[in-house]
C-alpha cells in the first residue's frame, strides 16, 4: 500500500507542479514499469495505471504521446482507456501505432474512428491484422484510393457482399485496385465476373489468368459476346493453341530462331509471333501477350534486348502490336535509341522475373 501511495504522490507532484518535460519523464517511467510487469498485473492494477497515464498524457507533447502509443500498442493487456484516447488523437503519429496493432480497441471504438477521423486514420485501420465486415463497409465507403488499395490487399480484412460490390464498383476506374480485388480468394463469383467485365484490357488478361480454371472459359465467352455487341466488327480473341503446337515442333527441330521470328512478324502472323517469342525467351505466353498489348514500349524492348536480337527484328515485331498506333519516323528513331541504350545485363535481370511470374502459365 505504501508503494501505491508513493507512486500516486509522485504523479500528483508531476501533474500539478512539474514542467512538460517532467511529465514526459514520469510517464516514461510509469510506462516502463507497466510494460515490465504487465503479465503479472490484475485488472485493478491495470485500472490504476490507466488512471495515472491518462492524467499525464494530457500534459505531454506529441512526440512523447507518440512514444507512449508505440510502447503500449503491442501490450496485450494495455490500459484500455489510454489506448482509446491515443487512438482518437488527431496526430496520426500518435494514433497510428495503436490503430494498426492494438488488440485492446473494441469494434465500437474502431467504428467511431473510421466514421469520423482522417484518411490517415482510415489507412492505419485498413492495416490491422483483422478487420470486420462492418468496419470494412465504412472504409470502402469513406476511404480514398490508398485506403481502398490497402484494405483490398489485407488478407485479414473481411467484406460483406455489399462491401465487395462497392469495392468492385470503385475498382472500375482504378487498375491497381481491380488487380488487388480480383486476387482475393473470397470475392463472390458473380462480382468477380462483373470486375472482369468493367476492367481495362490489360487488367482483364491478368484477372482471367488468375481465375479458377472452370471460370476462365465462361468469362472469355461473356467478354467476347459483350465485345461484339459493342462493336460487331471487332476481331475475335486470339487463340494460341495451334500456334504453340507449330512453334514447339519448329523448336524441337532446331529451326526456331530470330530469323524465323522476323519472318512471322513480317507476315503479320500475331499468334505465331507471340508463341515463338514465348518459347525463345522461356517467358510464359500470357506474359508475352500482355507485353505485346501494353501501352508502354519499354517492357517490350527489354524482352528483345534480353534475347540479344537485332533492332530490325524489334522494329518489324513492333509494327504488329495490337495496341500500338502507327509510329512516326521520329518516334521509331527514339525507340531505336532507347533500345540501343538498354544494357543486356539489365534486361536479363528483368526477364528472370517474368520467367517466374506466378499465375502466368503457358497454355497447353
Amino acid at each position: 500500500m505504501a508503494g501505491r501511495d508513493s507512486l500516486i504522490a509522485e504523479l500528483e507532484h508531476a501533474i500539478q507542479c512539474g514542467s512538460t518535460d517532467q511529465c514526459a519523464q514520469t510517464i516514461r517511467r510509469v510506462t516502463e514499469l507497466f510494460t515490465d510487469r504487465s503479465p503479472q498485473l490484475n485488472e485493478q492494477h491495470i485500472e490504476l495505471f490507466d488512471e495515472v497515464i491518462l492524467r499525464l498524457a494530457d500534459e505531454i507533447e506529441v512526440k512523447a504521446r507518440a512514444e507512449l502509443a508505440r510502447r503500449l500498442a503491442l501490450v496485450e493487456n494495455a490500459p484500455a482507456k489510454t489506448i482509446g484516447r491515443l487512438a482518437l488523437d488527431d496526430e496520426i503519429s500518435v494514433a497510428g501505432p495503436v490503430l494498426v496493432r492494438s488488440g485492446r480497441l473494441s469494434e465500437e471504438q474502431l467504428l467511431e474512428i473510421v466514421r469520423t477521423k482522417s484518411q490517415a486514420h482510415l489507412l492505419a485501420v485498413s492495416n490491422r491484422a483483422q478487420v470486420t465486415e462492418v468496419v470494412t463497409d465504412i472504409l470502402v465507403d469513406r476511404g480514398d484510393s490508398s485506403v481502398l488499395f490497402n484494405v483490398a490487399s489485407n488478407a485479414g480484412a473481411n467484406f460483406s457482399e455489399s462491401g465487395f460490390a462497392a469495392l468492385v464498383e470503385k475498382a472500375g476506374t482504378d487498375d491497381a485496385l481491380a488487380n488487388r480485388v480480383g486476387e482475393r480468394p473470397d470475392i463472390p463469383r458473380p462480382l468477380f465476373r462483373m470486375l472482369v467485365l468493367q476492367a481495362s484490357d490489360m487488367v482483364q488478361r491478368r484477372l482471367i489468368s488468375i481465375a479458377a480454371p472452370d471460370m476462365r472459359g465462361e468469362i472469355q465467352k461473356i467478354l467476347t459476346k459483350v465485345s461484339h455487341e459493342i462493336n460487331p466488327d471487332a476481331p475475335a480473341p486470339h487463340n494460341f493453341v495451334a500456334a504453340q503446337r507449330m512453334m514447339r515442333m519448329l523448336s524441337d527441330a532446331g529451326q526456331l530462331n530470330e530469323d524465323h521470328l522476323h519472318g512471322l512478324a513480317k507476315s503479320r502472323r500475331y499468334e505465331e509471333t507471340v508463341a515463338a517469342l514465348s518459347l525463345l525467351s522461356s517467358v510464359p505466353l500470357d506474359t508475352v501477350d500482355w507485353l505485346m498489348n501494353g501501352d508502354r514500349i519499354e517492357p517490350f524492348l527489354i524482352l528483345f534486348k534480353a534475347l540479344g536480337f537485332e533492332w530490325m527484328t524489334v522494329r518489324v515485331v513492333l509494327m504488329i502490336r495490337p495496341s500500338g498506333r502507327k509510329l512516326s519516323a521520329k518516334e521509331v528513331e527514339e525507340v531505336c535509341s532507347d533500345f540501343n541504350r538498354l544494357s543486356y545485363s539489365t534486361a536479363r535481370r528483368v526477364i528472370r522475373h517474368w520467367q517466374g511470374r506466378e499465375g502466368m502459365k503457358t497454355a497447353s
